[in-house]
């Protein structure tokens, strides 16, 4: 299915193609009184080729055409005085120049690949930003809201062809006690002190934070960055960890010592922006010695034999004993967290979703069952012993009005935005000065009007 909602793909992505040099450019479409470059097409086509992109038909139609419907978007949002608000952006293009670095490895090979300082990549990218948060914006209002009824879901699911339906995966609800093995004085103290050797490097000049974080840092995720974390606001930190970084004012300072339910950290300020910060900050987690691990074991073990006995039920362990604070108060179920998943927000996860020592031992398992205790990693990157009772199990099936209802609301959801999208598309180019190159009309474009 060609996509007509495409904003974030185009020109000036977070991923441009260098411009080729030997190009003559020239303007090959012209919307409104927005023109279309030959540079553009080039540049996003390259781009698009070299991380292993399909195209959708012919580049030189398709991307065009792309960037076409991005054009009647913006001039619809210019009538309808359709403006974002400049904190929305900047906040939109914090998160991606974030997750660029992430990607990149460090600010300093971001400048690199860019040849540009990197003020000036923000700024290149601030626009790119601006438009396509203004596209989606304009969707939004031209859909509004999509009111649909249990007799217009079943009237799709009626009519699908049985075999176009999505195969639904097998997928789990688990209930889940964890018990945290004690950490002992002395392995605190020991990691207190490294932290504390660590500062007086940095204060000493005999190491930058960086290489420190590089080499010790236990948060690997930012440790190949220097330990740099990225422009943040105060919300998406621990609280001890955020009222510890917006409280340097100095770079050159260390903080003190943070504890956080990850582990032990020391924090240096990079920069302050508003309300935002950017710092690096290293990581050390304390180790749980095998003696107090087993000791957590046997106490889980007599936790199993009493819950199967029937002492106590599974809830109220899981509410009173668990030291998971995510779960402890919703009976032990776990939440399905990932965002790129259809399960996301709900107590349902694919085998594949769960933390791998729970995916191994819930497979074999009925519905009821409580499994015998074992050690996991949590996200948290701490060793815990857990116990998990398998709740409900869907095995794997075509979609069904009983069981997908919400999945097939989706789906019609998604097809009458489309419909909506590519009606007012068709309108919209009827009222739109549209000129297109003579050798570039010869396309089978998605949208035939442009063609007048």
């Amino acid at each position: 299915m060609k996509n007509i909602l495409i904003i974030g793909f185009l020109i000036c992505s977070l991923f441009p193609a260098a411009s080729q040099d030997n190009v003559i450019d020239e303007v090959v479409w012209v919307v409104g009184d927005e023109s279309i470059l030959l540079s553009d097409i080039e540049n996003q086509r390259m781009m698009m080729q070299s991380q292993g992109q399909r195209f959708d038909g012919d580049p030189y139609c398709f991307i065009p055409e792309q960037v076409a419907i991005q054009k009647l978007y913006l001039n619809q949002a210019k009538l309808d005085s359709v403006v974002i608000n400049e904190t929305s952006v900047i906040q939109e293009l914090d998160r991606r120049m974030n997750i660029f670095i992430n990607r990149i490895g460090s600010r300093e090979k971001l400048e690199e690949y860019f040849n540009q300082k990197y003020s000036q990549i923000r700024e290149m990218q601030k626009e790119t930003v601006r438009e396509e948060m203004t596209v989606q914006r304009m969707q939004q209002q031209l859909i509004g809201e999509i009111k649909l009824t249990p007799a217009d879901i079943r009237k799709f699911y009626n009519q699908i062809l049985k075999d176009s339906l999505p195969n639904i995966p097998a997928t789990v609800e688990i209930q889940i006690i964890t018990y945290e093995p004690k950490i002992p004085f002395e392995e605190t103290d020991a990691i207190k002190s490294r932290l504390r050797d660590f500062t007086e490097q940095v204060n000493s000049g005999k190491m930058t934070f960086s290489s420190l974080a590089r080499l010790y840092s236990e948060d690997k995720g930012s440790a190949v960055r220097g330990g740099e974390l990225g422009f943040q606001p105060k919300g998406s930190w621990l609280p001890e960890f955020a009222t510890a970084a917006f409280n340097l004012n100095d770079s050159r300072r260390v903080s003190n010592i943070v504890e956080t339910e990850y582990g032990f950290h020391i924090i240096q300020l990079i920069e302050k922006r508003g309300d935002r910060v950017n710092c690096r900050h290293i990581l050390l987690r304390p180790k749980v010695s095998e003696k107090e691990l087993n000791e957590a074991m046997i106490k889980m073990d007599s936790l199993y034999v009493d819950l199967n006995v029937g002492k106590f039920t599974f809830d109220e362990a899981a509410t009173y004993v668990s030291y998971d604070k995510d779960t402890r108060n919703n009976k032990g179920l776990m939440v399905n967290q990932n965002y790129e998943s259809n399960y996301v927000n709900t107590p349902k996860f694919e085998l594949g979703e769960l933390p791998q020592e729970i995916g191994k031992i819930v497979y074999d398992m009925k519905v009821g069952e409580i499994s015998k205790p074992f050690t996991m990693i949590t996200d948290k990157q701490k060793e815990v012993v857990a116990i998990i009772k398998l709740r409900a199990k869907t095995e794997a099936h075509k979609a069904n009005m009983t069981d997908d209802y919400q999945m097939l609301k989706g789906m019609v959801e998604a097809r009458k935005r489309e419909e909506l999208l590519k009606d007012w598309i068709t309108k919209k180019q009827k009222s739109t000065y549209i000129r297109i190159s003579e050798k570039w009309r010869n396309c089978d474009f998605q949208f035939p009007g442009w063609i007048k």
